[in-house]
């Protein structure tokens, strides 16, 4: 979570991918730790943008009902950066590709929102919807990537394995 903090006047593309770089640095760090052999290691990081604010993972319920409540009726951008880093230590090569799709939101109630809010589904998640659960029902219209909303662009991440020749 410390990772995911954001920067003042940062840009929301900037952000998510410094975001998956730092996974991606981490990720590193615990293999060489723990001794195991270099192997490719994938990251991603997701965040919804209204406008130029970041809209990240809620920290409470009133949170959560208040970015839910800004979606409403509007189009946001979903943005999910994924990494690649594969190589040895000392030729480690990185590559980076990010998804960015818009996402339409229907106009909701307010027992919608506290319903949403009250399954527990929001926690955890880029502005404070999955669009894999309850919260498809309110979606109007995506434009882009329904992978790369969930959390993983398939497309963008083959090219990466491509690119690093990792089979798939």
């Amino acid at each position: 979570e410390a990772l995911e903090a954001t920067i003042a006047r940062e840009l929301p593309l900037r952000y998510v991918e410094r975001v998956t770089r730092a996974k991606l640095w981490a990720a590193q760090m615990r293999l060489r730790k723990r001794g195991l052999p270099s192997a490719p290691i994938l990251c991603s990081d997701t965040t919804v943008v209204l406008g130029r604010r970041i809209l990240g993972k809620p920290t409470d319920a009133d949170d959560a009902a208040t970015t839910l409540a800004l979606l409403c009726g509007k189009t946001h951008r979903v943005m999910t950066c994924v990494g690649l880093a594969w190589g040895h230590p000392g030729k480690v090569t990185e590559a980076l590709a990010t998804s960015i799709s818009r996402v339409r939101f229907a106009e909701l109630s307010q027992a919608q929102i506290d319903r949403y809010v009250a399954s527990g589904e929001p926690f955890g998640k880029a502005g404070a919807y999955a669009v894999q659960s309850a919260a498809a029902g309110w979606i109007a219209r995506i434009e882009g990537s329904y992978s790369g909303i969930m959390g993983l662009p398939l497309f963008e991440t083959a090219q990466l394995l491509r690119k690093a020749h990792v089979s798939y």
